[in-house]
């Protein structure tokens, strides 16, 4: 996939890096700042049962390539829907920022007992991010507003389409089985990506028509 460089576009790669330095932002200084606040444990019964599959480790991570291809294509095939995906992913991750201030969450580790290639990463991902900054899951926020930047561009095929949903609800299912996250905070990162995506839709129109009355 080639995407032609000119101005909009580098903008638009531009307001991409922003988004990714945002993320990682918020993501940090969230756990900053919650770091001696008492956190909650939304753990239900149906968590408990979740298997434990670390060779699931693999999508989980994968979910970079998803959000890094789905947001490119929007640049170069619907620049109105990237717009629209850019500005709710930035809403989603501002009401992240605030549960991790005002609601943070922690869980309970799976045991790592294997010596094996996946339970390696496992233990790696489990060093490099702590048990906390849980709910909403940005992890499954952002794939799901990456399948909702590309679900209704024509200009991609439907076998795409369906399969970055399919990856995306694979990925949303991996946080489960890799014990990173409870059931709660897939529910609401998806749900946010949802609401996120209508606010960023009526706060487009809202601006178009203020334009136009200022015209």
């Amino acid at each position: 996939m080639k995407i032609k460089l000119d101005a909009k576009n580098v903008k638009k790669l531009l307001l991409l890096a922003g988004a990714a330095v945002f993320n990682f932002s918020i993501y940090f200084l969230g756990r900053l700042i919650a770091r001696d606040s008492v956190h909650f444990d939304f753990t239900v019964g149906l968590d408990i049962i979740i298997p434990f599959l670390p060779w699931t480790i693999v999508i989980y991570w994968g979910a970079y390539v998803l959000w890094i291809a789905n947001y490119c294509l929007g640049v170069k095939f619907d620049r109105s829907g990237f717009d629209r995906a850019l500005l709710a992913h930035y809403l989603g991750e501002i009401v992240c920022f605030l549960c991790f201030v005002f609601l943070p969450t922690t869980m309970v580790r799976a045991e790592i007992t294997g010596t094996g290639l996946f339970d390696r990463l496992m233990q790696a991902t489990y060093t490099v991010d702590s048990a906390d900054n849980l709910l909403p899951s940005i992890h499954c926020f952002v794939s799901w507003i990456s399948w909702i930047a590309v679900r209704g561009n024509k200009s991609l095929p439907k076998w795409y389409r369906a399969f970055s949903l399919l990856f995306a609800v694979a990925i949303c299912v991996s946080t489960l089985t890799v014990k990173q996250h409870v059931i709660l905070d897939v529910i609401t990162g998806v749900g946010l990506a949802e609401l996120s995506y209508l606010a960023a839709g009526w706060l487009g129109k809202h601006m178009l028509n203020k334009s136009k009355g200022d015209n």
